[in-house]
């Protein structure tokens, strides 16, 4: 348990540096605009020379207040040591102005590290608050892949910065933006994506016994019957990560190396307990 818990506040804390190198090094350099509580972060810089961790820490907090109705307490508490390492990591002096005429490359730079910073810490259960905290919450309870559910919410703020940094660069943060959430999206299936797996085999027990050894879970058995055999054969179903879904696929062919699995990805897995008010 606390090595588990150690690797994700790490890779929390190496996300939220991704995250800060983004801002630091190619968002604001650029004067690119960013989505939820970020771009009004940037915002406030462009305007007032607010610096970017005072805005982050105070405003993240106060939607980190609201997540506490609606979600569970490990993932506040894994959103506040984010937000806190975002702030201390934007308020590190920037070692190198990066500069170009090529506005593009800081675009596509950004989005890039701001998906992968946004997988590792989602995939470590936590976020940085923000738009990420609404992502979370429809994801919860409608399903909606967090980097979509997140891309909305963030456009709801960086399209109104047009008056802010121009047309041209509202299009290029439109742009950030999309990369950032397809890369968030890629990431959370790579590494924290469910699998529904079914197996239809003559040899069902075996097979859920093995599975359940090795996974230390349990499968279910669906009633079924073959329509020319007209015979009984169970389908074993079950769900799993892809990860764990590597490893018990050998594990299957040595039973039955005839047996058929069926794999589909899963967008939401949840059960009633998690709508309890944490």
């Amino acid at each position: 348990m606390i090595i588990k818990t150690a690797r994700k506040l790490f890779y929390i804390t190496l996300g939220s540096l991704l995250y800060a190198i983004s801002i630091n090094y190619f968002l604001i350099p650029t004067r690119l605009g960013e989505g939820g509580v970020t771009g009004l972060t940037t915002i406030a810089f462009y305007t007032l020379q607010i610096p970017t961790y005072l805005t982050n820490f105070v405003l993240n907090s106060i939607l980190l207040l609201i997540g506490l109705k609606y979600l569970k307490r490990k993932t506040i508490l894994l959103s506040l040591w984010a937000i806190i390492w975002l702030s201390i990591f934007l308020k590190l002096p920037v070692i190198y102005t990066y500069h170009t005429q090529q506005t593009i490359i800081p675009t596509i730079v950004g989005g890039a590290l701001t998906g992968i910073s946004m997988g590792l810490i989602l995939n470590a259960e936590g976020s940085i608050a923000g738009s990420t905290i609404l992502g979370r919450i429809l994801n919860q309870y409608l399903g909606i892949p967090i980097g979509s559910a997140t891309l909305f919410f963030d456009l709801a703020v960086a399209i109104p910065s047009v008056f802010i940094i121009g047309f041209e660069n509202t299009i290029l943060t439109v742009l950030e933006l999309y990369i950032s959430a397809k890369i968030t999206n890629i990431a959370l299936e790579r590494f924290g994506s469910k699998k529904v797996i079914q197996i239809i085999s003559s040899h069902s027990s075996s097979i859920s016994q093995a599975i359940s050894d090795s996974l230390g879970q349990g499968v279910t058995l669906l009633q079924a019957t073959g329509f020319y055999s007209q015979s009984a054969k169970p389908i074993i179903y079950f769900v799993c990560t892809s990860k764990n879904l590597a490893r018990i696929i050998p594990i299957i062919a040595a039973a039955d190396p005839a047996a058929l699995i069926i794999t589909e990805n899963v967008r939401s897995v949840r059960a009633t307990e998690i709508y309890r008010l944490l």
